[in-house]
């Protein structure tokens, strides 16, 4: 009798033992770790990022971060949180890098052999894994030639930009060729400006005293295009203004027929797609060194429909 309860016993501690170690190794697999390092945690088309970003960690079974600077100005910032991701061995790290400066850290992640893609922002170094974003150059022509639609042959405007690197440069260069391509004349860059609206509503009220013949701008940022569009609300003026991103309050204008449009990238695609490619990364797949994200054209006749979709975004 005792020996049938110690058989007893044992297949059932045998069988107890086999069901905690199943349950601890399920317990202990770990999703793959995605770090992503954005310009900025405060501003509307970050935000948007961050809600593809988000919505790919649960589509695709990744275990992700975010992190950012609370500005884009915060270049020493971002360099100390990519240094700090480095420490932590990531499987993969997905980045927008706001300065060149940062690709020498990023090396060190491909010494480690992390992956690492680069989001939004490329830049020409030949060991990141893919460049998932914007064609700029083809944005920039985009709107020009939105902002040429609205003018005539031998018209005057001006274009405004951030310090030039590659995406300002390309979607100036884009809106430029546009532009002369139908006829209208540049009078003026402004070139070198911060990404924000207060500066150049200051810019855009000098250039009107020496440029009083403008009678269109195009500015690479919609944040830039609203400060234009203050100062000529501010001076009783009326003219066309094409600005790129697609930010809620732009979009805003183009509904109320006040701004004739705005050339969109898609940032909650391109949040979503870099971690479907971090996922194919881990999965043993190679990518194509840019993936295209595309652009849109955002005029009163789908304003509404990108408006809504945005704003239940940021709910």
């Amino acid at each position: 009798m005792l020996r049938n309860k110690l058989i007893i016993l044992t297949i059932a501690f045998t069988f107890f033992s086999i069901f905690m170690g199943v349950l601890f190794k399920v317990n202990t697999v770990q999703k793959p770790k995605v770090v992503v390092v954005l310009k900025s945690s405060e501003t509307q088309y970050w935000q948007i990022v961050k809600a593809g970003v988000e919505r790919g960690f649960r589509d695709f079974g990744v275990e992700g971060k975010i992190i950012a600077p609370k500005s884009e100005t915060e270049i020493e910032e971002q360099k100390k949180i990519v240094n700090r991701v480095l420490n932590k061995n990531p499987d993969v790290l997905v980045v927008s890098p706001i300065t060149y400066d940062i690709i020498p850290i990023l090396e060190k992640f491909n010494e480690k052999n992390i992956p690492v893609l680069l989001l939004d922002t490329d830049y020409p170094w030949e060991n990141k894994t893919a460049y998932i974003g914007t064609n700029n150059f083809q944005l920039g022509k985009m709107g020009g030639m939105v902002l040429a639609s609205k003018l005539q042959p031998g018209n005057e405007v001006a274009l405004i930009a951030s310090d030039i690197h590659n995406i300002s440069e390309d979607r100036i260069q884009g809106a430029k060729l546009s532009l002369e391509a139908v006829g209208i004349k540049i009078a003026t860059e402004i070139v070198g400006l911060p990404n924000e609206t207060a500066v150049t509503i200051e810019i855009m009220e000098e250039l009107l005293q020496k440029h009083p013949n403008i009678k269109g701008v195009f500015t690479e940022t919609d944040i830039k295009a609203l400060g234009v569009f203050e100062a000529i609300k501010k001076n009783n003026l009326r003219m066309p203004i094409v600005g790129a991103d697609g930010i809620n309050e732009m979009i805003e204008l183009i509904e109320a027929g006040i701004i004739p449009g705005t050339v969109a990238q898609n940032p909650y695609d391109m949040g979503y797609i870099s971690i479907e490619s971090a996922k194919r990364v881990l999965d043993g797949e190679s990518l194509e060194e840019y993936i295209d994200t595309g652009v849109d054209i955002i005029i009163k006749g789908n304003a509404t429909q990108r408006l809504n979709f945005q704003r239940k975004l940021l709910e």
